[in-house]
């Protein structure tokens, strides 16, 4: 057995497994001078599955500040929301 190879194997293997559970991505909603509030409120509970508060409160960043993180996940977990968002015509991407 040689300790040094078998430590330094189990810490790429760490770092690998550290890696692909900490690759989070943001969803991002922007404004618009067309949707509603309703309109981005409702798809952000639809879609996201935000509480009326959550979505008020990204609804009010979006239009104040521009836009707002709406949801943390892997890029595989974003993808369909951020499709979804689009097809209910907000704009949206994964950062």
């Amino acid at each position: 057995m040689n300790w040094d190879t078998d430590i330094f194997h189990k810490e790429e293997v760490d770092v690998e497994l550290l890696e692909e559970t900490t690759d989070l991505r943001n969803l991002v909603v922007y404004n618009d001078d067309v949707n509603t509030f309703d309109h981005v409120i409702d798809t952000l509970i639809k879609v996201c599955g935000h509480t009326a508060e959550q979505a008020e409160q990204c609804t009010m960043l979006i239009h104040y500040k521009g836009k707002c993180t709406v949801k943390v996940g892997s890029f595989e977990e974003l993808s369909g929301m951020c499709t979804a968002l689009h097809d209910k015509d907000l704009s949206a991407d994964i950062e």
